[in-house]
């Protein structure tokens, strides 16, 4: 019952929001749905449900392991609309304000899907609520971005149905019943056809690795995350992008199960590497830095993927991971928003100076431009050593090689970019916006709050957390 509150409560709340007639008094709906959501989810994290085997909805080790990181950033998020929303009281927010509810229903729904056919219209529903958020600026260039994420997205998306009837079809072919709960999948394993599920297992890859912005299905993100308003770029890299890795974590013990899982490793490591090598060769050439954002997602979705190929001490570090890119991504999107709107552009042909304009938001992206490329003593430091040692300890040298010196290039393309709109004098776009950007502490608290927390994971990292991704594993590896 308590886990069913964690997606009915945000969506009830967010039909109230949509009614509800007060333009000034609806973005508080956020803080407060979020606050009682992350109180639950921590509850059950600490208290965590028994799972029936054959349930189609469950808090299990997975849900356990992941849904509270992405509850968390929700809830700092939604701490910085309140403020975000008043500055922009010109746009109407009720349906900004109502999809953001249901962004987070709808995550709660996908993250805890044991059921192939539930995950898959969490995902599409999630989809949906996304595609008005991303054209909340209503531009010209917000509108293209729109449409490129609903075309690139829906047909991900597609594709990911088509794999799950052809995995329906493995089970039904190797004499099983047709159950697409992935506890009866894993269990039916042997049994499956296994052209079938090798079918499945890629166009589920494609799928939902188009979700993850995994290259070369990464197009949408530039645009997306570049007309989004901050809220919604750090909701996407850091909960929505998520989401999908853990459905093809769930994917991938079916098609091990299956006697093809180091079918699915080489995949997952190739589509790793080659989306972090993309990611630093566009991130040497982009100008402009809210597109920057959305290179450095690819790149952490290839760091997944490639974790994720290493066996269980690589999908723990995966795990860690997670938490570390989540709570990183929230506070430098976030921060970019400032930026954005206080310089009035988004190149370094058109930005400059911000350390003078707007010396904590500066301050904060920069932080987390060290943060993001495993600097330490942070959260995604240690997770990005862990998978180096591993994938070493593993016999994949070259990828570890690769992986390093995509890291190196992707540095040297952050840094480019970050301090050349960080240093120097303010440049025209940022002469010219009028007023001085007012940094309340609405919107620099929140960001900053969530760089602590990424410290905070770096250097004492809870043992009950280890032993939720622990447990994690466990459910994705059954075997000995």
């Amino acid at each position: 019952m308590r886990e069913t509150l964690l997606i009915v409560g945000p969506l009830v709340a967010a039909v109230l929001a949509a009614l509800w007639p007060g333009q000034r008094s609806r973005p508080w709906f956020l803080p407060v749905v979020g606050g009682a959501h992350v109180v639950l989810v921590f509850w059950l994290f600490f208290d965590p449900p028994v799972v029936t085997p054959g349930a189609w909805l469950a808090f299990d080790p997975l849900a356990r392991a992941v849904l509270p990181a992405m509850s968390l950033l929700f809830f700092f998020c939604s701490l910085y609309a309140v403020s975000y929303l008043s500055v922009r009281a010109e746009r109407p927010n009720r349906a900004f304000v109502a999809l953001l509810l249901a962004l987070l229903g709808l995550s709660s729904a996908g993250h805890q899907a044991r059921h192939l056919g539930v995950l898959w219209i969490a995902t599409e529903a999630l989809t949906l609520a996304a595609v008005p958020l991303l054209h909340f600026n209503g531009t010209a260039r917000a509108f293209e971005a729109t449409w490129k994420y609903l075309l690139v997205g829906g047909t991900g998306i597609a594709l990911s149905l088509l794999g799950s009837f052809c995995l329906g079809y493995a089970s039904l072919h190797g004499g099983g019943g047709g159950d697409l709960t992935f506890s009866a999948l894993t269990a039916h394993g042997t049994g499956l056809s296994r052209p079938w599920v090798l079918i499945a297992w890629v166009l589920l890859l494609i799928g939902y690795g188009t979700k993850m912005g995994l290259a070369p299905m990464h197009t949408w993100k530039p645009d997306a995350y570049g007309e989004a308003p901050g809220i919604v770029g750090a909701l996407l890299a850091g909960g929505v992008t998520t989401l999908a890795f853990t459905a093809v974590l769930r994917i991938r013990a079916v098609v091990a199960a299956a006697g093809a899982g180091p079918i699915a490793d080489r995949t997952l490591l190739v589509l790793g590497l080659f989306s972090m090598v993309v990611a630093a060769l566009f991130l040497l050439g982009t100008r402009d830095f809210k597109r920057m954002l959305a290179y450095s997602s690819v790149e952490h979705m290839g760091i997944l993927a490639l974790a994720a190929s290493l066996g269980r001490a690589g999908v723990w570090a995966a795990l860690f991971h997670v938490w570390g890119n989540s709570l990183t991504k929230g506070a430098l999107f976030l921060s970019g928003g400032n930026l954005r709107r206080a310089a009035g552009g988004r190149t370094i042909d058109q930005v400059g100076g911000m350390a003078a304009l707007t010396p904590w938001s500066a301050a904060m992206f920069v932080t987390g431009m060290f943060v993001v490329t495993a600097c330490p003593p942070f959260g995604p430091f240690f997770s990005e050593l862990l998978i180096v040692r591993t994938a070493f300890a593993s016999g994949h040298r070259v990828a570890a090689v690769v992986f390093l010196s995509a890291l190196l290039f992707a540095f040297f393309g952050l840094t480019r970019v970050v301090f050349a709109i960080v240093d120097g004098r303010p440049r025209t776009a940022s002469r010219t916006t009028g007023r001085r950007f007012p940094e309340a502490a609405g919107v620099i608290v929140p960001p900053l709050l969530l760089l602590g927390l990424s410290l905070w994971l770096g250097v004492a990292t809870p043992e009950i957390l280890r032993d939720a991704w622990t447990a994690a594993v466990a459910q994705l590896f059954p075997g000995p």
